[in-house]
Parts: structure tokens; C-alpha cells; sequence
């Protein structure tokens, strides 16, 4: 029977750093090709699917992979079932944080802790698509650094949530050179030594793509699908712009 180790780790003073992890023993030491990283707070309805889209989703790819799920201080019975997971399933490694921290402290854990050539983000919530994970890696492989999504047939309310996000994304652009129609999509890929240049804090972790420019990144950016959310509503801590 597999055992899941655990650590505890003071995080008063440095939220990056995860207050309790849970993780599984390494399947090998060969290389991984993605990590994908997903921060997470409150989702237990969402956790069942999600594993499952995530099992299809690494199937479909055929390339070696592992999931970190960073669990933003839940509290509901997210981490409980996210370690039922992990028990069961040698890809999966589960970090959890004392209180909520919000989804930039939430990244920087997943990125500390991912072993792949390349990094792949989302949310939890299933507006994502890991389907689409293919999609976002066939550009990566054509040399980009970083491919971001573009929710081009977006499932959100305009006056609340696509029109607020459109400013931010025009004015972000301009601001930094960095040209793309939607910052606020968590499904994006990272090359994993370009993120290892990038420094997170505060709520920059939808800047990365420009901040990453600043240290020659290549950066690019794809349609990809968005699905109306399923379960409850937003609850993760972020800034502009909108999610």
C-alpha cells in the first residue's frame, strides 16, 4: 500500500511556502515533459471531475506528466478529497496552505515543487479545458517560451467580468509590449527554466508573460475552449485582470 509523505512547514512569513504538503513518491526519476499546476480554495464539488478530466486529458497527451494542486488554506473538504487522490494516484501531489494566500503565493508553491520540462497552468474549476493541453504544447514545441490562452468564445457575464477584463488586457498590452487578447486566462504554458528567471509576489502571476519578455521569453498565444463554471462561484483571491 503506497504512503503519502508529510511535511510541516512554518509559513508565517513567507507564503509561498507550503504550510503542509502532501506528496506521493516520485513515479521515476526520468524526465517529465509538463507539471501542471493548479491552485485551488473551497472546489470539493469540483475535485471528482476534475481528477477525472485531468486522467483523460494526460491519456490524450501521451507524454509523461505529474499534477500539483495547491490548496489556497480550503474550508470545506477539498483537501481531504485531494489526498484520497494523491493516495491513489503516484501523478498527483497535493500542497496545502495554512490560510488563504491567494493564486500568486498558490503558482509560486506549484512552480517550486514541478519537476517537468514545461509548466502548465489552470484553474479548478473546469472553465478550463485540459483537452486543450495538446493544443497549448503543439505551439510550445515550435520554440515559443510561453503560450497563453485566449478564451476567444468566453462563458462569463460582459458587464462584470468581459468587459472589465478587455480594458485591463488592452492597457496591459500597451503598457508593456506584450500583445495579448487575455491575460486573466489561467490556461497557459511555461517553459520551466524561463519561470525559474521570474519572481512572484504580491499578484503578479498574470503578468508573467511580460514579466518574462523583460528576460527574453518568447511569448505567443492561442484560442483555446472555456466552459461555463459548473459548481458555485469564484473563489480565489485575485487582482485584475478579471478571471
Amino acid at each position: 500500500m503506497m504512503t503519502t509523505a508529510t511535511k510541516d512547514v512554518l509559513a508565517d512569513d513567507a507564503p509561498v511556502k507550503p504550510a503542509v504538503m502532501n506528496a506521493p513518491p516520485k513515479i521515476s526519476d526520468a524526465p517529465l515533459k509538463i507539471s501542471i499546476v493548479i491552485p485551488l480554495y473551497n472546489e470539493e464539488d469540483s475535485i471528482p471531475q476534475l481528477h477525472a478530466a485531468l486522467d483523460a486529458a494526460i491519456a490524450n497527451y501521451g507524454q509523461p506528466a505529474e499534477v500539483i494542486i495547491v490548496d489556497d488554506g480550503s474550508r470545506d473538504r477539498s483537501f481531504a478529497l485531494l489526498k484520497e487522490i494523491a493516495d491513489r494516484d503516484r501523478r498527483f501531489t497535493v500542497i496545502r496552505f495554512r490560510r488563504n494566500f491567494g493564486q500568486t503565493a498558490a503558482f509560486a508553491a506549484g512552480f517550486a515543487q514541478a519537476r517537468g520540462e514545461f509548466v502548465i497552468t489552470m484553474d479548478a474549476d473546469l472553465q478550463n479545458d485540459p483537452m486543450d493541453i495538446p493544443l497549448l504544447m503543439a505551439k510550445a514545441d515550435e520554440g515559443y517560451d510561453i503560450v497563453s490562452g485566449w478564451r476567444k468564445n468566453r462563458q462569463d457575464r460582459w458587464l462584470d467580468r468581459k468587459l472589465p477584463s478587455m480594458i485591463a488586457n488592452r492597457l496591459i498590452s500597451n503598457v508593456t509590449d506584450v500583445r495579448l487578447h487575455d491575460y486573466g486566462c489561467s490556461l497557459k504554458a511555461y517553459r520551466t527554466e524561463v519561470l525559474k528567471q521570474v519572481r512572484l509576489y504580491g499578484e503578479l502571476h498574470r503578468f508573467i508573460p511580460a514579466l518574462a519578455s523583460q528576460v527574453g521569453a518568447t511569448v505567443t498565444e492561442v484560442p483555446v475552449n472555456h466552459r461555463s463554471r459548473q459548481f458555485g462561484r469564484s473563489s480565489m483571491a485575485s487582482a485584475a485582470p478579471s478571471a
